[in-house]
């Protein structure tokens, strides 16, 4: 056994995963200017100058941004937020000039769940906002092909249920 296990050769943490140039499913993480992101159309969630907000300038001044943004190429030029409007408004009051993003293609379906998802999470969340995400996650999910009528779905199944299994609320709140 011992000769057996000394062959074995582990890989690096580089190797795994990717060194100094860090990926994510296949992404790449690319310091973009602030200039260049802009916020996603109809964005239901506000971004508040609270006192979280100031935490959250103080630590990415002293760290940095630890998880980078999600954005989306703009047909008319510079990158659409999905998820991390809070992180560049961080990046704002701590005086940065650019910030980790990760750039993928996708199209308004998809960018909308990726944007209500990543939101859905966060501590305060307005009824209203989430009331608006909900209904702009299910109407993607119906462009999506995601069928929701009697044809594709279990008798008794509601949409307000489909949101509810990938969502912390229940399909009641919803």
């Amino acid at each position: 056994m011992k000769g057996s296990a000394a062959k074995i050769q582990m890989a690096s943490l580089d190797d795994l995963f990717g060194g100094a140039v860090a990926q994510a499913a296949g992404d790449q993480i690319q310091e973009i200017l602030l200039t260049e992101l802009y916020p996603f159309k109809d964005h239901p969630f506000h971004v508040v100058d609270d006192e979280k907000m100031r935490e959250m300038s103080e630590s990415v001044a002293q760290y940095g941004v630890l998880v980078p943004v999600i954005v989306r190429p703009r047909p008319e030029g510079g990158y659409e937020i999905v998820a991390g409007h809070r992180r560049k408004r961080a990046c704002e009051l701590a005086g940065k000039e650019t910030m980790p993003v990760i750039v993928r293609e996708m199209d308004n379906d998809e960018a909308t769940i990726i944007m209500v998802d990543s939101n859905l999470q966060r501590e305060k969340i307005l009824p209203s906002e989430k009331a608006f995400a909900y209904r702009m996650k299910l109407e993607a999910m119906k462009h999506q092909g995601q069928r929701l009528d009697l044809t594709s779905r279990p008798v008794g199944a509601r949409s307000d249920e489909t949101l509810a299994g990938d969502s912390p609320d229940s399909a009641r709140q919803i």
